[in-house]
């Protein structure tokens, strides 16, 4: 692979997209922006803004892509590149960022330019850790969507990266940072409900695959090896992308680890449990019988915590409670204390909360809880001073560990004992293996 089969001149690139000679056509340096526009290696650019790379520009990437440009219109920040292994994404992208921004289709040439200082990490699950390590060991800060890893190997590696290389890693589960959640931990955090034992997810089922088609050739604007990447080679089909990639359990996991990264992230937020984790993990549910996804249809997962002792379910559907005042209750979690019980609606970008938390004012000498700027704002303010951001990589893959350690129980049909310390399976030989999973050359690790 060279860098002329993956860098793309911006003007040439808008002239034949969509065209096949594009994509073998020969291929120009990177455009030059000037000095001082752009941030130098420990120097943030013109009023301090810093610039940004995006690797993975369609759906939530698509989103961040669009909200970074207002943010530079506005002159906050720089967007410097934009990069997929999708063509059509890459051209929407393109139009999108301006004529500043270079693009690629490979991220690894991304991360080799010094003027970048972070990057908006949002391809698919499967690419999240290895991009992640990689970034960081190329000294860019990270914003990385949900959930944060597909094994337990990454998760560790992806925390030892950001500690090594010191860079600032928040992970896309804004629920943190939204006001619903800061009005309910500051409810619990102030012995509202009394001590909470046990917190119970819903969520609506996962997905099933009702019109299988049979493997075939990747589209001409599609770079296939590079969309697998880290994952162990197989033919072209329609039904492991776009976005579908979450309802297989190689590339996503199901709910549990799409809106499980969302849900129970704010559940070990509000519980103070980042650092504590599972002893036992129990599942049960029923899998699909047709088409290539294989993600769990209905599950109950059942997680017993210890010192403090407490129990998490995530329940797909679940026991849906009645409907919010503000939104939808298609998922969120239940907070059962011994005083009373509290409902945290949503979990993502849509989070609220029941009005008693709403309307709670802190009483003199009562728990103040450090409220979000903004999950963006949140993460500048991590790159800028080195503070921990509220979702950090390490809260993120306690929860990632919480849906992989789910969905290993169910598909092995047997409960599993874990040591939070160590971050290991117990006793459970064929479990432990799946902690890992071999990465394609060179793609890993």
């Amino acid at each position: 692979m060279t860098k002329r089969d993956r860098k793309v001149p911006r003007r040439e690139f808008l002239k034949t997209a969509g065209a096949a000679a594009a994509a073998g056509a020969a291929l120009a340096a990177p455009q030059v922006i000037p000095r001082g526009v752009l941030a130098a290696e420990g120097k943030p650019g013109a009023n301090e803004r810093l610039t940004f790379g995006h690797i993975g520009v369609g759906g939530m990437g698509g989103y961040h892509l669009g909200d970074m440009k207002g943010r530079a219109d506005r002159g906050e920040v720089n967007i410097a590149a934009v990069c997929d292994v999708d063509e059509g994404r890459l051209v929407n992208a393109s139009k999108m960022a301006g004529p500043k921004a270079d693009v690629y289709r490979d991220y690894r040439y991304v991360l080799q330019r010094k003027d970048v200082d972070a990057v908006v990490i949002a391809t698919p699950d499967h690419w999240h850790g290895v991009q992640t390590v990689h970034a960081c060991e190329s000294g860019k800060h990270v914003y990385v969507e949900k959930p944060a890893s597909c094994t337990i190997e990454e998760g560790k590696a992806m925390v030892a990266a950001a500690a090594k290389n010191k860079m600032s890693v928040q992970v896309g589960s804004q629920g943190r940072s939204e006001p619903g959640c800061h009005a309910a931990i500051t409810y619990l955090r102030n012995n509202m409900l009394g001590k909470v034992d046990k917190v119970t997810c819903w969520h609506y089922e996962s997905d099933i695959d009702r019109n299988p088609v049979p493997d075939g050739d990747p589209p001409r604007d599609l770079d296939w090896d590079l969309w697998l990447g880290p994952m162990r080679w197989r033919p072209y089909n329609p039904r492991y992308l776009h976005g579908v990639f979450r309802w297989l359990l190689e590339s996503g996991g199901g709910q549990i680890r799409d809106r499980g990264a969302h849900v129970m992230s704010c559940a070990l937020y509000l519980m103070g449990a980042d650092q504590q984790g599972p002893v036992t993990i129990e599942a049960k549910g029923t899998a699909p019988t047709k088409g290539l996804w294989d993600t769990a249809l209905n599950m109950e997962v059942v997680y017993t915590f210890k010192n403090p002792d407490w129990t998490l379910v995530w329940a797909q559907p679940g026991n849906k409670p009645p409907k919010g005042d503000q939104g939808h209750n298609d998922y969120g979690a239940i907070y059962h204390g011994e005083k009373d019980k509290l409902i945290l609606y949503g979990g993502d970008g849509g989070t609220w909360t029941e009005k008693k938390a709403r309307d709670y004012k802190v009483p003199a000498g009562g728990v103040e809880v450090y409220k979000s700027p903004g999950h963006k704002e949140d993460w500048f303010a991590g790159i800028k001073t080195g503070k921990k951001t509220i979702m950090n990589i390490g809260a993120a893959v306690a929860t990632a560990n919480l849906t992989i350690l789910g969905n290993i129980s169910f598909v092995l049909g047997r409960k599993l004992e874990w040591d939070p310390v160590k971050q290991e399976i117990v006793g459970d030989e064929l479990a432990r293996r799946m902690m890992s999973r071999p990465q394609r050359f060179p793609y890993h690790l």
